[in-house]
């Protein structure tokens, strides 16, 4: 089980550099299929990730959680809003992209100094 979880994190690890990687440094606010699929790798490995801790003996912070998930939503809808216009030909939208970066690194901030137990 120890091995599944350490590669679901790298899993979630690769989702946030896609994410930030394109929003921010590589396309300057254009949406690029590894934000949009990033975003999607964020949300489905971290709910996986917390099924794993439930499944184990280490206790889970359900408000942690429970900000990072409504984060992680934030970030995957912002990307897939900002894909969806661009499809249908209304144009970049390079303020959600931007937030969907700047979203993703208060995810990590949150995971990295939230460290309150319980």
């Amino acid at each position: 089980m120890e091995f599944v979880e350490h590669v679901l994190v790298l899993l979630h690890l690769l989702g946030m550099a896609a994410i930030i990687g394109s929003a921010v440094f590589v396309a300057r606010g254009k949406v690029t299929p590894a934000l949009v699929w990033g975003a999607r790798a964020q949300l489905v490995t971290g709910l996986l990730l917390v099924g794993v801790v439930e499944a184990g003996d280490e206790p889970v912070n359900h408000a942690k959680i429970g900000v990072k998930l409504l984060v992680a939503v934030a970030v995957a809808a912002c990307a897939e809003i900002a894909a969806a216009k661009e499809r249908k030909g209304q144009g970049s939208r390079p303020q959600l992209v931007q937030v969907a970066g700047w979203l993703a690194v208060l995810n990590a901030a949150v995971a990295v100094l939230w460290t309150s137990a319980s």
